[in-house]
């Protein structure tokens, strides 16, 4: 229990880790992005404020760009050096879409040809702004002639752009990996509060069976004697009851006890489960005939699985122990084995009272769905020592409500 609760400790928190991780990663892209298509958007606004030419902002070294037409408030990246840096060219349309100029004095690496051709495209599109092949950012006009398209070469802030992209999910990664890392180590100190804990309670439980082992088998052996001078009475029949009540209830918590050991290697074998079911179901059948409830079974034949025989029919065993226990007087108890895509046993039984039960607690141990815990011949661990067989052999066990008056147990077995 100790190791599966670290392991979830660990698992929960890489996926937290992670996805914090993530959600930041994306966040600084998304910004990264917005920045650099603002920044080239800004330039392609100065050059359609010059006419086609990088406009010359700066008189002296003071900047004068801010308060122009179409110019950003958040100029501080532009530099006396930004219109002989920046490539762009640009393309004048009149209304009928006809070319009426073309502005190549800042570009070598694109001929009038091309420009237009480029420019003919993003008119095509329904986009004020955007990106073309070959790494341009444009942004369309409106003149009093027509449209103007505006061409930036973004591929030295694209390559940037990759850069910081990928340095940063390197710098995250690497940090989330050693987080991770001090999480894993310290994972077992983090839970050695309840391991210790968890040791105490088993450590317990056994000293409990030790200790209270031999003084029910004086109990029930100085019974014997009582018995054979005194003869048989109601009251050394009740003690007797009760002696072997508490005699089984300890042997209970030892095999859950045992059942929780992570290292605890199970002697399995190839199981004939059809069989093993229908011969349950049949020791089942005298008794709940004798208490006047009707126990069916449906079985697909042949089925096998490989398993410890032992667990696997006291796993039947508390199933249908239940369902006999709790179903309704003059009730239906209904046992069915089917092979899905894995094998599928399930236990029902009419019970009136199925809305007030907590199904999620049934499995809790020493819960009784009784809240006035009327002795029923239960102790309340029977269904934890299922949930646990059933988890030892890599599988689940659920409860459910079938309908107003059925409630049944469903064993996945992998």
């Amino acid at each position: 229990m100790i190791y599966r609760l670290q392991r979830k400790f660990i698992i929960i928190s890489a996926v937290s880790i992670f996805a914090v991780v993530f959600l930041v990663f994306a966040a600084m892209t998304v910004f990264n992005v917005k920045y650099m298509n603002d920044t080239l958007d800004t330039l392609a606004d100065s050059v359609w404020e010059g006419g086609g030419r990088f406009p010359d902002l700066f008189e002296g070294d003071k900047f004068q760009g801010q308060g122009k037409p179409g110019a950003s408030n958040d100029l501080d990246f532009i530099t006396p050096e930004t219109r002989f840096s920046t490539r762009h060219f640009t393309v004048f349309f009149d209304s009928d879409g006809n070319v009426l100029r073309t502005n190549l004095e800042s570009i070598y690496s694109v001929d009038e040809e091309a420009a237009i051709k480029y420019a003919e495209e993003v008119l095509e599109k329904s986009s004020e702004s955007g990106w073309m092949s070959d790494n341009f950012r444009y942004k369309v006009y409106s003149t009093l002639e027509g449209k103007a398209v505006v061409f930036v070469d973004g591929a030295m802030n694209l390559n940037s752009l990759y850069q910081t992209v990928i340095t940063s999910a390197l710098v995250l990664l690497v940090c989330a990996t050693l987080v991770l890392f001090l999480i894993i180590m310290l994972s077992k100190k983090a839970v050695k509060p309840i391991a210790e804990n968890d040791e105490k309670q088993k450590q317990f439980v056994t000293d409990v069976n030790h200790e209270l082992k031999t003084p029910l088998t004086l109990i029930l052996a100085n019974l014997d004697i009582a018995e054979a001078e005194l003869g048989k009475n109601e009251w050394l029949e009740d003690i007797r009851s009760e002696g072997k009540r508490m005699t089984e209830l300890v042997n209970q918590l030892v095999a859950l006890c045992r059942m929780d050991e992570p290292k605890q290697n199970l002697e399995s074998e190839e199981l004939p489960l059809s069989g093993m079911v229908s011969d349950t179901v049949s020791d089942f059948k005298t008794l709940s005939e004798k208490i006047q409830k009707t126990l069916n079974a449906e079985i697909e034949p042949s089925l096998l699985y490989t398993g410890n025989e032992t667990l696997i029919r006291k796993l039947l065993s508390v199933l249908l122990d239940n369902a006999l226990k709790y179903c309704d007087a003059g009730g239906e108890i209904t046992v069915s084995l089917k092979k899905k895509r894995n094998i599928v046993l399930t236990v029902e039984n009419t019970y009136k009272d199925v809305d007030n039960l907590a199904l999620e607690r049934l499995f809790d141990r020493f819960y009784r769905a009784d809240r006035a815990r009327t002795f029923s011949g239960g102790y309340g661990i029977g269904l934890s020592l299922a949930k646990s067989i059933a988890e030892k052999h890599r599988g689940e066990i659920t409860a459910y409500k079938k309908d107003d008056n059925h409630v049944g147990f469903k064993v996945v077995l992998k």
